[in-house]
């Protein structure tokens, strides 16, 4: 198995899946995908039903691995991942079904109760293995809208390998996600609070990226949903929901709310591996740049609009990079020319043939504040139900998808976070505030640690120098 990037054609420049996994991203700005999409082997995927969710994960994660982890020692790190001592319900990423045919896969039982925890524990472990085989430090810098900064820090708080830096855009994330950052008092975390949104963010993160002399001084490497580890471990929970509502005739349905694009890119995945999808249906926020995209063709990016999904207040989605790939039949040339268009002018367009065939792959609804808010009090008066406002963007588009397009497979419609982290929207929507997990609560009380930065690439390469 081996990684290319996105943006060259030069099969002689591929990488083991340990390279791929240290780098995060690719030397020429790209983004790292497998050479050749790797099959789930659908005669024998299905003899994992009733499986532990580790179990599952060993065979799927086998399949984008090779002899730089070797077999045994990734089963060992994914079964130290995937337990009890790290997840709070022994399905790991369990089922509850809530109307007929239609299913919520809640992700939020890792230890900062959002989906992220699925990929950053296992990519914290990866990441620790590598460090002491080699024995080598590790530079992290992320950019986080919300869950992303909290899980990669719980993921490496008590690594003795690696530092890690993470930008959050000040004022912009929910107190909850924040204090779940910056009450972590470890010496190998810092925590920024920039002056701008989660692009401004992101486009530092990139910019630190391609400076290779700094990318070489400090040993960089990326745990934001750029770094392909983190979309193979996503392709997991997918499988074990198809296993447990799916079958060999019939396919599974899968709605999730994205702003960057990285766990509905993960879905995509499962389905060119050969599981057995209908449809993908996506659901944004008000920041509608991917909902844009799949009704006119255009790209165009947009302001960012504060929103009580704050996760999704994104314009720019690195994770589509790595679809685009695949809509233009994988021409990296056509793909760093959008790419470069894009960034320049803030907009780029695809043909109208590409278009069509985008719209067969992805049903792509928006869903704005009103409806947030009338999705989770509509599921709470129904069922009993509570959603946190991400995880109603995307039951939202399901039942949008279910109506317009008469969907009558299952339909399995993603919760990424716990609804206690946005306790003020959901006391909106349902009148109450919901309860609140003790290890949640306590983090409220305690003191805070970051450093206010402004928006400027410079100052905060400064800042990471002199804190190594």
């Amino acid at each position: 198995m081996f990684y290319i990037s996105t943006r060259s054609n030069d099969s002689q420049k591929s990488n083991t899946f340990e390279g791929a996994l240290m780098a995060g991203m690719a030397p020429d700005g790209g983004l790292f995908v497998p050479r050749e999409w790797p099959s789930l082997e659908m005669n024998r995927f299905p003899k994992l039903k009733g499986h532990h969710y580790a179990h599952i994960a060993a065979y799927v994660l086998n399949k984008f691995s090779d002899e730089s982890i070797p077999e045994e020692d990734l089963a060992t790190i994914i079964h130290k991942t995937y337990g009890l001592n790290t997840f709070d319900h022994s399905d790991i990423a369990p089922l509850v079904q809530v109307a007929d045919n239609f299913w919520i896969m809640e992700l939020f039982h890792g230890p900062t109760f959002a989906f992220k925890d699925y990929a950053l524990q296992l990519l914290g472990h990866l990441f620790d293995y590598v460090l002491q085989k080699k024995n080598q430090k590790l530079t992290i810098i992320g950019a986080t809208s919300g869950d992303t900064g909290s899980a990669a820090i719980e993921a490496c708080r008590h690594s003795p390998h690696i530092k890690i830096f993470i930008l959050h855009p000040k004022g912009r994330t929910s107190d909850v996600q924040r204090k779940q950052m910056t009450t972590v008092n470890a010496p190998n975390v810092c925590n920024i609070a920039l002056e701008g949104t989660f692009d401004d963010c992101q486009a530092i993160v990139k910019a630190l990226f391609a400076d290779q002399a700094f990318r070489e001084q400090v040993n960089l490497s990326a745990v934001n949903s750029i770094n392909w580890a983190r979309i193979c471990a996503q392709i997991v929970y997918y499988t074990t929901a198809w296993l447990q509502v799916g079958s060999t005739n019939t396919p599974v349905n899968f709605s999730v709310p994205t702003g960057n694009f990285g766990n509905v890119y993960a879905a995509h995945s499962a389905r060119m591996m050969g599981l057995p999808v209908d449809r993908l249906i996506i659901g944004t926020n008000r920041n509608d740049i991917i909902t844009r995209f799949f009704e006119t063709g255009e790209m165009k990016k947009g302001e960012v609009k504060q929103t009580c999904s704050p996760s999704m207040d994104i314009q720019i989605s690195s994770n589509f990079e790595r679809y685009l790939f695949d809509l233009v039949d994988r021409d990296a040339g056509m793909l760093t020319g959008l790419m470069k268009t894009f960034s320049q002018s803030g907009r780029m367009a695809v043909s109208p043939q590409r278009r069509q065939r985008a719209q067969e792959d992805f049903l792509a609804y928006r869903c704005g504040e009103e409806n947030t808010l009338k999705t989770i009090g509509d599921i709470y008066k129904q069922t009993g139900y509570i959603l946190d406002p991400h995880s109603a963007v995307g039951a939202y588009a399901a039942l949008k998808a279910k109506a317009d397009h008469h969907l009558e497979t299952p339909i399995v419609s993603l919760a990424c976070a716990h609804p206690a982290k946005f306790p003020e929207a959901v006391e909106q929507a349902i009148g109450k505030k919901p309860e609140m997990p003790e290890r949640l609560a306590a983090i409220l009380e305690k003191p805070e640690f970051m450093t206010a930065l402004p928006n400027d690439v410079q100052r905060v390469k400064k800042f990471v120098l002199g804190n190594l």
